[in-house]
């Protein structure tokens, strides 16, 4: 393969992918959001770690004095406020893959109220539409198909020659 033959190929990978972006699909994070009629709890979980952010619905702010507690798989979880304002549960059960119930079990000052949400950890990653690698792919394809083309007739014509 001459160089230029291999510098236009290196300039169609690259449109095909483009820079900086990676074959890899990014971590999966799982979520659980619930409500109530004033609170909103949104739980994100990596690993054995669940942040929950819980916020009032009228005006987003966080609550940041409240006492916070979470069941999941019937077991109940203490959470503990974090200085950015969530809070952070950590339990091996938030690794278990499969849809689990969960409630926030909150009490603010003589205000007690359960939000209850669905944690669905683990399972197929989600399906991406990204089309760089079914470009890469068809560019790939024709730059073979093209290749062999031209060897073909280059190989035509020096058997024509030889005769």
């Amino acid at each position: 393969m001459t160089a230029s033959a291999r510098g236009l190929l290196a300039l169609l990978l690259l449109a095909a992918v483009g820079p900086g972006r990676s074959a890899e699909a990014p971590a999966a994070t799982a979520r659980v959001e619930a409500r109530s009629g004033d609170l909103l709890a949104v739980g994100t979980v990596r690993g054995d770690r669940m942040s929950v952010y819980l916020s009032r619905l009228a005006d987003n702010a966080p609550v940041r004095d409240a006492t916070l507690n979470v069941v999941l798989r019937g077991t109940t979880l203490p959470a503990n406020a974090e200085a950015d304002g969530s809070y952070l549960v950590r339990s091996s059960d938030l690794e278990i893959q499969g849809s689990a119930a969960v409630v926030f079990d909150v009490a603010t000052g003589t205000r007690h109220e359960q939000l209850t949400g669905t944690l669905a950890v683990g399972g197929p990653p989600p399906e991406t539409h990204d089309g760089s690698r079914q470009m890469l792919w068809w560019v790939l394809n024709s730059a073979v198909c093209v290749g062999f083309l031209l060897m073909w007739n280059r190989r035509r014509r020096r058997s024509e020659e030889a005769d």
